[in-house]
């Protein structure tokens, strides 16, 4: 996999994403305890995802990528408990979702792949 790719792209630019939105839950509204979730679900996107493409063999490769979809998964469960508790407003909610669920669709086709090869 090429080091200058879509997932590892779109992943790190996710994760500048939820570094300003964590800015913005802490300085503006207050919140630590979903805000600390999230930053941790939404940057580990990524850092999986890059680990992946460095991965010893190929179950490594595939364990990572398994590992960035859940983080993912985590993810909209957390920008859900945002929106829903109004933390976020609907068009942000709506923006940054989309995004999360963009990588999930990409994440969903790398994994799937493994289990064809399997």
């Amino acid at each position: 996999m090429k080091e200058n790719n879509a997932i590892l792209d779109k992943s790190k630019h996710f994760a500048l994403r939820i570094i300003k939105l964590y800015k913005y839950l802490t300085t503006e509204k207050r919140e630590y305890v979903l805000s600390k979730q999230i930053l941790r679900s939404g940057t580990s996107i990524g850092a999986n995802a890059r680990e992946a493409v460095r991965g010893q063999s190929s179950a490594d490769f595939y364990a990572k990528f398994n590992i960035s979809l859940k983080e993912a998964e985590e993810t909209i469960y957390w920008l859900e408990l945002l929106h829903e508790s109004d933390y976020i407003e609907a068009k942000h909610f709506e923006s940054i979702y989309n995004d999360c669920m963009e990588l999930i669709k990409i994440l969903v086709s790398i994994t799937k792949k493994q289990k064809v090869e399997s």
